[in-house]
């Protein structure tokens, strides 16, 4: 029969470790053609939407779907995984804590290969439960000394400096302003729903690597075109994702800053058909809308784990 895993099974089932692993591992099952992505579709209804992404991850033997709705009551998730050899349902796992997990997971891959090895400080904008796992994903990568945090929201950065400082046993105080965070900073981190830009290109130092990870809607703007025409390097998760929803890159393109073609995609970088630092110098950004191959591979690890471990909740139907 097939499993119900909560978010509080996940916790139990999945490290940030983990699913930093299993997060590389299913960008280079796309870097080799093991994969099939579709990127987000969006339906609008009266009050709110709804989300669809699909995938297969072949090497890990699955595919399936996650759905969502977003409406003013909040976002509710589920991933539906299924047996790629024969078809069964072998999982519904609900979404909010995998999301949180893979979406750092995936920042973390991306900062591995992005960010100078010697990185120590990171400034952060936009402390939410996103941005928590934002930094956890980040201290994975590299050996993070201290942190500057910054958020709108005076309550929301004091807690999340206390107990992220923590649980990672890192250096973490609350800044004044956007620009402050980003000051000396090796590694800059956005993880906002703004709709106008909260990182401005102005204020980038040579050397440092940015992790773009909260617009993933063409109405959302979180780094200004100077950002993006300063930067050596730009990686996305997935292209024919980011030409949907990018709202990023789709201003600055639509402008002449840049163009696609010099774009590049994680899975390459996994693989090591592309590098994307040739100095010390080099300013690098990271783009990430997050795509359904990431929750698939995610939901499979922790599938595994649930059936080792004799957790989850069997679900009286045939699979």
């Amino acid at each position: 029969m097939p499993l119900l895993l909560t978010d509080t099974d996940i916790d139990q089932l999945m490290t940030m470790t983990e699913c930093v692993e299993v997060i590389e591992d299913s960008f280079r099952q796309v870097g080799n053609g093991q994969t099939w992505n579709r990127p987000r579709s969006r339906i609008r209804m009266p009050r709110g939407f709804h989300h669809l992404m699909a995938a297969s991850v072949l090497g890990s033997e699955v595919f399936g779907l996650k759905t969502y709705t977003s409406f003013r009551s909040g976002v509710r998730f589920i991933v539906m995984l299924y047996d790629s050899n024969n078809g069964d349902l072998l999982a519904m796992v609900q979404g909010e804590r995998l999301t949180q997990l893979r979406t750092g997971a995936v920042t973390s891959v991306a900062t591995r290969y992005m960010a100078r090895e010697n990185s120590v400080t990171v400034g952060i904008i936009g402390t939410g439960n996103q941005g928590r796992t934002q930094l956890a994903g980040v201290c994975e990568a590299r050996n993070i000394k201290r942190v500057k945090a910054f958020d709108r929201v005076e309550d929301s950065v004091r807690l999340f400096c206390e107990e992220m400082s923590a649980e990672l046993d890192v250096e973490i105080t609350p800044v004044e302003s956007a620009e402050e965070a980003v000051k000396d900073s090796d590694i800059v981190i956005t993880m906002t729903t703004s709709r106008t830009p909260v990182l401005l290109g102005d204020w980038l130092e040579d050397g440092q690597h940015i992790n773009a990870a909260g617009s993933n809607h063409w109405i959302r703007q979180e780094v200004d075109d100077n950002v993006v025409r300063r930067a050596n390097s730009i990686i996305v998760d997935s292209i024919e994702d980011a030409q949907v929803e990018a709202g990023d890159l789709l201003y600055p393109i639509e402008r002449g800053r840049i163009q696609w073609s010099q774009i590049k995609e994680l899975a390459d970088v996994v693989v090591g058909h592309i590098t994307t630092r040739t100095s010390p110098e080099d300013i690098t950004l990271f783009e990430s809308q997050g795509i359904a191959v990431s929750d698939i591979a995610a939901a499979a690890y922790v599938y595994g784990k649930a059936k080792e471990q004799g957790l989850g909740t069997e679900l009286p139907m045939d699979s």
